[in-house]
């Protein structure tokens, strides 16, 4: 007898997308990300803020499969406010890192995504962390999701140490730009988060307020 396999298409890997980046500054970082949400050649949400709160001064920025890396980031959300009541203050941005980290680590086989943790705390300021398959670094800046291949050399050419908050705030608006234009998974609008000592500011950049470019 037969073994039924059934259609083709539900034994194929569903292909994602984004464009996620982080970057610190004297004294803070700044996130950013596209916001559309595509299942192979599909877009399922125009408009989904891939920029998560894991705390009050920390976020993450997700890529990967949408439900998997939303699951990491409450996971994670939770344990970092009972570490905050246990420790009697805020965590630190390498806590969250952390978590992120292991909790990827650990469910590597049943969860498809990737988290970029940036945030500010007391101790270290500004940071950035990439996390990936059991990897924790901090980095100046950090870039991922689909459209990432399309800006590696933009950013390694636009980059420099020592940029203010308002360039880096452009820095992540130009290269998201640039992603958005180039990778078909990648489009909406952008997000922007800023986190300093003193607030977190959120922004929307609407996709035809973007900066365009000479080849657009």
């Amino acid at each position: 007898m037969l073994e039924e396999t059934g259609p083709e298409w539900l034994s194929e890997e569903v292909k994602t997308g984004t464009t996620i980046i982080a970057i610190e500054f004297n004294g803070g970082v700044v996130l950013g990300s596209d916001s559309r949400v595509s299942a192979g050649a599909s877009v399922v949400n125009r408009v989904m803020n891939k920029l998560s709160p894991l705390h009050d001064k920390i976020y993450c920025a997700l890529s990967g499969s949408a439900a998997d890396a939303q699951t990491i980031a409450e996971m994670v959300n939770y344990q970092l406010d009972v570490h905050s009541i246990e420790i009697g203050e805020d965590p630190q941005v390498r806590s969250a890192a952390t978590l992120v980290r292991n909790i990827s680590y650990k469910y590597k086989e049943e969860l498809s995504a990737h988290l970029i943790v940036a945030g500010w705390d007391r101790r270290d300021k500004g940071q950035v962390f990439a996390t990936l398959n059991g990897l924790l670094t901090r980095q100046p800046f950090a870039v991922g999701g689909s459209g990432s291949s399309y800006v590696y050399g933009f950013v390694d050419a636009e980059y420099r140490r020592g940029m203010s908050k308002e360039e880096c705030q452009q820095f992540v608006v130009n290269t998201l730009s640039l992603a958005m234009n180039r990778d078909g998974s990648s489009g909406g609008v952008a997000y922007i988060v800023t986190i300093d000592e003193h607030s977190t500011e959120e922004k929307v950049i609407l996709g035809n307020n973007l900066p365009t470019f000479f080849d657009q």
